[in-house]
């Protein structure tokens, strides 16, 4: 059995229509949509909407961690469109239609932070199953799946806005990570929270890795864990006593699927 597996796609579709090339099925770990393209600041829906130089400046706002600047700068492009829910919807819908139009092998797919997941049915096909929360076999081998990214300690769900990202307390990703039992292969959109799969060595921080999934690794050892979410990791790959744990993206960029046999 061979079967491959993305994370962190970002509007890649190009890449995706190949990532299924010579497997029997493909496993998408989510963060389909390009919502702010930091490498191409002409790409994603803010780019394509304000432009590359309005981009650089938000790049350089985040990159200097100037929260409160980035967060008035994105309020004074927002408020210049005259409906930018709509405006957003749209592009996610085409980016949409791209991205599931290039699953052209059997796929396995749950959302990530960067993504809308009520929306994924109207455009899966019928080789693709949207998982979260649920449970599979392929080839002998029980995959488990739980999308989403974590709130940060403390925070609430924003009301209102242009768009909702994917985010759950930890109570609720640990709640399905709990459904799933023990599995063979633990697919996650998020690493375990172990700091050197969390820590992003361009963005000089660490992302929120789960508990609940590090102690699923500890307690029933699947064989592989796989994620995505940091883009650039300090580790991508490190073994965690029988459970081989594995960053599979950032697809966007590296354009590799990983690839498991057995």
């Amino acid at each position: 059995m061979r079967v491959h597996v993305v994370s962190d796609v970002h509007g890649n579709a190009e890449a995706l229509a190949k990532a299924g090339d010579g497997a029997d099925a493909l496993l998408i770990l989510g963060d389909l949509i390009d919502f702010v393209d930091y490498h191409d600041h002409t790409g994603g829906i803010m780019g394509a909407v304000f432009g590359s130089e309005a981009m650089a400046t938000f790049a350089r706002l985040r990159r200097e961690s100037q929260h409160n600047e980035v967060a008035a700068f994105a309020r004074t492009l927002w408020t210049s469109l005259d409906d930018p829910a709509a405006v957003v919807e749209e592009a996610i819908r085409e980016q949409y239609a791209r991205l599931f139009a290039a699953m052209t092998v059997p796929t396995y797919a749950t959302p990530g932070n960067v993504d809308v997941p009520a929306l994924w049915p109207e455009y899966a096909g019928e080789n693709v199953r949207i998982l979260d929360g649920e449970t599979i076999e392929l080839g002998g081998l029980r995959f488990g799946f739980v999308g989403g990214a974590l709130l940060p300690p403390g925070a609430v769900r924003r009301r209102g806005g242009v768009f909702h990202p994917y985010l759950r307390t930890e109570e609720e990703l640990a709640a399905d990570v709990a459904e799933l039992g023990a599995v063979d292969v633990l697919c996650s959109h998020v690493p375990p929270d172990v700091p050197e799969l969390t820590y992003d060595v361009v963005s000089r921080r660490a992302e929120h890795g789960s508990r609940a999934l590090l102690e699923s690794i500890n307690e029933n050892s699947p064989r592989w864990a796989m994620f995505g979410h940091v883009h650039q990791p300090l580790v991508s790959r490190m073994r965690l006593a029988y459970t081989e744990c594995a960053n599979v993206g950032h697809f966007q960029r590296t354009q590799r699927p990983y690839v498991l046999r057995w």
